[in-house]
C-alpha cells in the first residue's frame, strides 16, 4: 500500500466506483479502499435478511415465513435506471452491463385523491387514461405532440414557446392543462420533486418529459430498469472495471487519517502506512469536516407478502404520490421489486417508501404512502441526512460526492458524477471518456 498514487477513493458507493472505473480506463494509478467490508457504502443491497434485521436492531430474529435469508438482496436506497437515462449510458459505453441482468419495471403510478392510477405517457393511454376528461385528454394529448416534437435547436418546432425564458407555468397556460394534469406530468413525467420548477424557463422540463418518454418507447411497460439480485451490483460492476485497469481494491480498511500539507492532500494513512496520491474521491461518511448537512430523508423498507393493490399485481412498480396530493413540498416515493428480481424469497415482495423529511414526525409524513401497502409484514425506518462538499475541492482536491437523494432514479447521481469529474479533471465530462481501451484480460472478450 506504501506506494504512490493519482488518485485514492474512500468508499465503494456507487459514486465513488463509477469514478474509480472512469479514472482508471483513463489511464490513471487508482488505490480504491472502504472501511466496511462489503461494497457498495450507503448503495449498497444487505444480505441475508438477518443481516437487515441486525442492522436495523430489530430484537428478533425473521420468522419462518420469510423463507431463506440467503434468497434476500435488500437494497437500503430505492431507485431505479431510466432505460434512457444517463446511468444506462454509462453501462453500456464501459460495458459494465455484460456483469448485470436488468428486467423492466412493470409499471408506473401516480396518486390521486387517495387512488392510484397508471401513469398515461403515450398518446394512446392518455385518450384511456381515467386520470382526466376527455377534453383535457385532448389538450394533453396536444401537449405531448408538441413536446415531442420540441427541438431546441430548430425554432419552428417552438410554437411561440421560448425555452430559454418561457417558464413552465406559462407553457401549461398555453395548453390549458388543469391542476391535476399539472401535477402528474411535473411529477411523473418530468420528475420533479417539488413545484419550484414551475416559475424557471421551460427547457429542462421538455427535455425531461423527453427523457421519460424516450426511455418508454425503448421497452414498453414502464421508462424504469431495475437489475437482477439488487442495486448492490452496480458499484460491484464498476469496481470490476476499474480493476480490469489496474485499480486496486481494498475493503475492510480502517482509515486513520487523510494527510494534508500546506492545504492539499497528499496522502491516506491506514494501519500505520501512508499511501500517497494527487487527488481524493470520497463519500460525506470519510470527511465529516468538508461537508454541510443539507436536509434528512426517510425511507421505510416494507416486506410484503402480496402485490400492490390496484397495480395489476405487478411484481415491480413506481408509485409517486405529487406533494399537492397530501399537502407537501415534496413528493412521496414508492419503488416496489419483488422475488422476480431475486431480491426475495419466493411469493415476497419488497416496497421502499421516500421522500424528504419536512416535519420533526417523519414517519407520520409516508403514512398515505404505507397505507397503500396495507398489510405490511415487516418495516425498517431509516432518516438519513443528507450532506453536500462545503468547496469544490480546487485548493485541497479533495472530492466529495453528495448523499443520494430521495429521486427514484440515477439522473442526480449521474450529474454528481459528471459534476466531479469536471472539477477533477478541467474538462467537461465525456462518454467517450468512459469507453474500454482494450480487450479485458480476463478472457471475457469471447463473450
Amino acid at each position: 500500500m506504501d506506494e504512490e498514487y493519482d488518485v485514492i477513493v474512500l468508499g465503494t458507493g456507487l459514486t465513488e466506483c463509477i469514478l474509480s472505473g472512469i479514472m482508471s480506463v483513463n489511464g490513471k494509478k487508482v488505490l480504491h479502499m472502504d472501511r466496511n467490508p462489503y461494497y457498495g457504502g450507503e448503495s449498497s443491497s444487505i444480505t441475508p435478511l438477518e443481516e437487515l434485521y441486525k442492522r436495523f436492531s430489530l430484537p428478533d430474529s425473521p420468522p419462518e415465513s420469510m423463507g431463506r435469508g440467503r434468497d434476500w438482496n435488500v437494497d437500503l436506497i430505492p431507485k431505479f435506471l431510466m432505460a434512457n437515462g444517463q446511468l444506462v449510458k454509462m453501462l453500456l459505453y464501459t460495458e459494465v452491463t455484460r456483469y448485470l441482468d436488468f428486467k423492466v419495471v412493470e409499471g408506473s403510478f401516480v396518486y390521486k385523491g387517495g387512488k392510484i392510477y397508471k401513469v398515461p405517457s403515450t398518446e394512446t393511454e392518455a385518450l384511456a387514461s381515467n386520470l382526466m376528461g376527455m377534453f383535457e385528454k385532448r389538450r394533453f394529448r396536444k401537449f405531448l405532440v408538441f413536446v415531442a416534437n420540441f427541438d431546441e435547436n430548430d425554432p419552428k418546432t417552438f410554437e411561440g414557446v421560448d425555452p430559454k425564458t418561457t417558464t413552465m407555468r406559462d407553457v401549461y397556460k398555453k395548453f390549458d392543462l388543469g391542476q391535476d394534469v399539472i401535477d402528474f406530468t411535473g411529477h411523473a413525467l418530468a420528475l420533479y420533486r417539488t413545484d419550484d420548477y414551475l416559475d424557471v424557463p421551460c427547457l429542462e422540463t421538455i427535455n425531461r418529459i423527453k427523457l421519460y418518454s424516450e426511455s418508454l418507447a425503448r421497452y414498453g411497460k414502464s421508462p424504469y430498469l431495475y437489475p437482477l439480485y439488487g442495486l448492490g451490483e452496480l458499484p460491484q460492476g464498476f469496481a470490476r472495471l476499474s480493476a480490469i485497469y489496474g485499480g486496486t481494491y481494498m475493503l475492510n480498511k480502517p482509515v486513520e487519517e487523510i494527510v494534508m500539507e500546506g492545504g492539499k492532500v497528499i496522502g491516506v494513512k491506514s494501519e500505520g502506512e501512508v499511501a500517497r496520491c494527487k487527488q481524493l474521491i470520497c463519500d460525506p461518511s470519510y470527511i465529516p469536516d468538508r461537508v454541510r448537512k443539507a436536509g434528512q430523508v426517510i425511507r421505510v423498507i416494507c416486506i410484503l407478502s402480496h402485490p400492490i393493490k390496484n397495480t395489476n399485481d405487478a411484481n415491480s412498480c413506481q408509485i409517486i404520490i405529487p406533494q399537492n396530493q397530501v399537502n407537501r413540498n415534496s413528493d412521496i416515493y414508492v419503488c416496489m421489486i419483488s422475488y422476480a428480481h431475486n431480491v426475495a424469497a419466493q411469493g415476497k415482495y419488497i416496497a421502499i417508501v421516500s421522500t424528504t423529511v419536512e416535519t420533526s414526525e417523519p414517519e407520520a409524513e409516508i403514512e398515505p404512502a404505507l397505507e397503500l401497502l396495507e398489510p405490511i409484514d415487516q418495516k425498517f425506518v431509516a432518516i438519513s441526512d443528507l450532506y453536500e462538499p462545503t468547496d469544490d475541492g480546487t485548493d485541497s482536491q479533495v472530492f466529495a460526492s453528495r448523499s443520494y437523494d430521495a429521486t427514484t432514479h440515477f439522473e442526480t447521481t449521474c450529474n454528481d458524477i459528471k459534476d466531479i469529474y469536471k472539477r477533477m479533471t478541467g474538462t467537461d465530462f465525456d462518454f467517450e471518456n468512459m469507453k474500454r481501451k482494450q480487450n479485458d484480460v480476463f478472457g471475457e472478450d469471447e463473450q
